[in-house]
């Protein structure tokens, strides 16, 4: 496999496993269908494939291109994982974030990579054996499971998770080796943008992954502009 000049050893296997595995696994993601297809002839043709992913793709596209975007510089090559198994908002960005700061490892750094690589890979795991025991478990709790209470606690669960996280970014500074003041200044433009067009011009609903890939370049564009102006201030973390 190829290797990048500059780039330590332990990054460029890596990428080079992460690659071979996204083959592996686009290969059966494409190739199980494929195979029953052809096996029972009910191949569809092109047209068919065409109508029925259009919709899908005009949703999860734009979504996936800004997730690569903005959630590859702090997974490094556990993005490889996480893009594969999925869940990555609600369970592997989370993982990420919390074995980093338990371990006090940087983003960007070779230690912070593979801190990263096994949250996730730990994650990944237990996400599978809950799913196993879901899937046999799931006769003998389903009384439980579709019980009023439990319903409406477990509609609570994403929201909670994603406002934990939106509370640590937003009131944590630090980032990496360095100290962020008044790091929260960066939404506000995008946020502001958001709320206008989605109430004056026209509803984002279904359209989240355009808002994204928009808001994405807004927010890197007002952090430099803030940073310049001094509002948003960057500073060494200072090491012992």
């Amino acid at each position: 496999m190829s290797k990048h000049p500059g780039v330590s050893e332990y990054v460029n296997t890596a990428h080079n496993i992460g690659r071979i595995g996204t083959v592996i696994a686009i290969a059966f993601m494409l190739g199980i269908p494929l195979v029953l297809c052809a096996i029972y002839d009910i191949m569809p043709s092109f047209n068919q494939v065409v109508v029925g992913a259009m919709g899908l793709l005009t949703m999860y596209v734009p979504t996936a291109l800004s997730e690569v975007i903005s959630f590859t510089p702090m997974l490094g090559s556990s993005c490889y994982i996480c893009f594969i198994t999925g869940n990555v908002q609600n369970l592997k960005i989370p993982c990420v974030l919390n074995a980093l700061d338990l371990t006090g490892a940087s983003q960007g750094t070779d230690l912070g990579d593979a801190v990263s690589c096994i949250g996730v890979a730990v994650s990944s795991m237990v996400t599978m054996i809950v799913v196993a025991l879901g899937v046999v478990l799931l006769t003998p709790l389903q009384p439980i499971l579709t019980h009023p209470m439990v319903k409406t606690a477990t509609a609570y669960m994403l929201p909670a998770l994603f406002g934990s996280l939106v509370v640590g970014t937003i009131l944590g500074k630090k980032s990496g080796d360095y100290m962020i003041q008044n790091k929260p200044l960066a939404m506000v433009p995008p946020l502001i943008a958001i709320i206008l067009f989605n109430y004056l011009i026209h509803p984002i609903k279904g359209k989240e992954g355009f808002a994204l890939l928009a808001c994405i370049p807004l927010t890197l564009l007002s952090a430099y502009v803030f940073f310049k102006k001094g509002w948003i201030k960057v500073t060494p973390i200072k090491k012992d």
